[in-house]
C-alpha cells in the first residue's frame, strides 16, 4: 500500500526535491498534504499534479487565492494551527517537516503525538526543542529520520553499529562563500554575496546560516539530539568539495564515511524509504573526476556563531532555544539590509548573555524562551 505523505514546506528547496523524489517512484507515495507559506502558483502546480486532499498555507489572502482555482475537493486550511490539524489525520503515515525555522516545532510534536514517523529537514525544531521532542519520539514510538546531508550521512554510517561503539560523529561543511576572506572584509560583505553559496541551493536563511557557519552550529545541537552524542564528541571539519557529507569515529579507531554528489535528492529518498535503497536519479560519484579531498578547521575567531552554538548546547536547557530565535530574528534584519553580516553573532550573544536559562524545560518554558529573545532583539534593533 501506498504511504500517505504530507510535506510541510512544499514549495520550498527540500520540499520540490522531494516531490521529484515522489515523482520517479510512482505508487510508493501518496500526497495526502502540502503545506506552504505564500507561493500560490507552485502550490497550484503541485496541487494539478499531486492532488492532495488538503493543503495549508500561511496566508489568508494566499488561501483565499488558492481557493478560486478549480480544485473542488481540495480542502484548504489557513492560521497557525493548520499544519498541525493536517498531520494528524487518519490517512498520513509519514511527515516531511522542511519549514524554515522555529515554526517547525509545533506541527513536529503534532505528528510524533498523531503516531506519525516524521523526516526531518527542519532543524530548527531540535536546536530550539530537543528534549521535548525526543522524549515524544520515544513516549510515542515513532522514527524519527534526518534529512539534512550531514545528518542522513551519519545515520547511514551507523547502521549496524551498536551505541556503545560510537566515539565521535564528524560534521563536514563546505565552509561558504567566505572560506577564505579576511575577518575585515566579513564587515563589508553585501545580501548578496552572502546568497553566493559554492555548492548548494537552497533557500534565503540556510543560506545566510551556512555563510556565517551558524548552519553548522544548528547541526551541531541536531546531532547531540539525534544520536545522543555530547558537544565534546561533535567535531565540525571544512570541506570544501562537499563530497564527503559526514564521517563517524568507532571506539577502535575505525572511520566511517558517506560520500556522494551534492545532491539532497539522495537523502531525501533514503529517508522517505528507509530502511530501503531504490535507484535514485542522482548523477554518480567518480573519485577520479574529483581528484582530491581537502579539510581544514573551522575558523571560530572569523566565524563565531558556530562558537556560540557549542556554548549554547553546553550551557543546555533553554539557551539553543535563544540562540536559535535570536539568529533568526538577526539574519532577517541583515537580508532586509538593516544590519550587517558580522552584527548577526553580535545580537545572537547579546541575546545569549541576556537571557536566564531554565535548564529542564517544558514545551512552554521553550516557547515563552524563543518569544522572549525575538521580543528583545526586535526592540534592540528598533532602538
Amino acid at each position: 500500500m501506498a504511504v500517505g505523505i504530507v510535506i510541510l514546506g512544499s514549495t520550498g528547496s527540500i520540499g520540490t526535491q522531494c516531490l521529484d523524489v515522489i515523482r520517479r517512484l510512482p505508487g510508493r507515495f501518496r500526497v495526502v498534504g502540502l503545506a506552504a507559506g505564500s507561493n500560490v502558483g507552485l502550490l497550484a502546480k503541485q496541487v494539478e499534479e499531486f492532488r492532495p486532499k488538503v493543503v495549508s498555507l500561511a496566508s489568508s489572502v494566499a488561501a483565499q487565492r488558492l481557493g478560486e482555482c478549480s480544485f473542488p475537493d481540495l480542502e484548504i486550511l489557513t492560521g497557525p494551527k493548520a499544519m498541525e490539524e493536517m498531520v494528524r489525520r487518519e490517512d498520513v503515515d509519514l511527515v516531511l517537516n522542511a519549514v524554515v525555522g522555529a515554526a517547525g516545532i509545533l506541527p513536529t510534536l503534532a505528528a510524533i503525538e498523531a503516531g506519525k514517523d516524521v523526516a526531518l529537514a527542519n532543524k530548527e525544531t531540535l536546536v530550539a526543542a530537543g528534549s521535548v521532542v525526543m522524549e515524544a519520539v520515544k513516549e510515542h514510538n515513532v522514527r524519527l529520520l534526518p534529512v539534512d546531508s550531514e545528518h542522513s550521512a551519519i545515520f547511514q554510517c551507523l547502521q549496524g553499529v551498536g551505541d556503545r561503539d560510537l566515539h565521535k560523529v564528524i560534521l563536514t561543511a563546505s565552509g561558504g562563500p567566505f572560506r577564505e576572506s579576511p575577518k575585515e572584509e566579513l564587515e563589508r560583505v553585501t545580501v548578496e554575496e552572502a546568497l553566493a553559496h559554492p555548492t548548494w541551493n537552497m533557500g534565503g536563511k540556510i543560506t545566510i546560516d551556512s555563510a556565517t557557519l551558524m548552519n553548522k552550529g544548528l547541526e551541531v545541537i541536531e546531532a547531540h539530539w539525534l544520536f545522543q552524542v555530547p558537544p565534546e564528541r561533535i567535531e565540525v571539519v571544512i570541506h570544501p568539495q562537499s563530497i564527503i557529507h559526514s564521517l563517524v569515529e568507532l571506539t577502535d579507531g575505525s572511520v566511517i564515511a558517506q560520500l556522494g554528489v551534492a545532491d539532497m535528492r539522495l537523502p531525501i529518498q533514503y529517508a522517505l524509504t528507509f530502511p530501503e535503497r531504490l535507484e535514485s536519479p542522482v548523477e554518480r560519484l567518480s573519485l577520479t573526476d574529483v581528484g582530491r579531498l581537502d579539510f581544514e578547521a573551522p575558523d571560530v575567531d572569523r566565524f563565531p556563531c558556530l562558537r556560540l552554538a557549542y556554548e549554547a548546547l553546553v550551557a543546555g536547557g533553554t539557551f539553543p532555544t535563544v540562540l536559535n530565535a535570536a539568529n533568526e530574528v538577526a539574519v532577517e534584519a541583515f537580508m532586509q539590509g538593516r544590519i550587517g553580516f558580522t552584527d548577526i553573532p553580535r545580537l545572537i550573544q547579546a541575546a545569549l548573555e541576556r537571557h536566564r536559562g531554565v535548564m529542564k524545560p517544558d514545551l512552554e518554558d521553550i516557547l515563552a524562551a524563543d518569544a522572549e529573545s525575538r521580543e528583545y532583539l526586535v526592540k534592540l534593533l528598533g532602538s
